[in-house]
């Protein structure tokens, strides 16, 4: 059950990577990146359901926060638009 879980979570993030390479606007990329890092959490969380390993639910928590950040990050730059003030 969790090795079919793993399949379909990982052909959603092939998906959402063919509209990181080919999302018309910086904004669609930026959101598809955030979805992709959401499902590589959560194929890291079942991958550790099923070795039944603790601690790579520690690493998945540190890449969410991780990710979250680099998303806020990006996007203030992004609005701001700017290069260097």
């Amino acid at each position: 059950m969790l090795a079919a879980s793993e399949v379909l979570l990982a052909a959603t993030l092939a998906v959402v990577l063919l509209r990181l390479l080919a999302g018309p606007t910086t904004w669609d990329r930026l959101m598809a990146y955030n979805s992709a890092s959401n499902r590589g959490i959560l194929i890291m969380a079942v991958f550790a359901a099923s070795l039944e390993e603790p601690l790579l639910l520690d690493v998945a928590i540190v890449y969410g926060m991780l990710s979250f950040l680099g998303v806020v990050v990006l996007s203030r730059f992004l609005e701001r638009g700017e290069v260097h003030r």
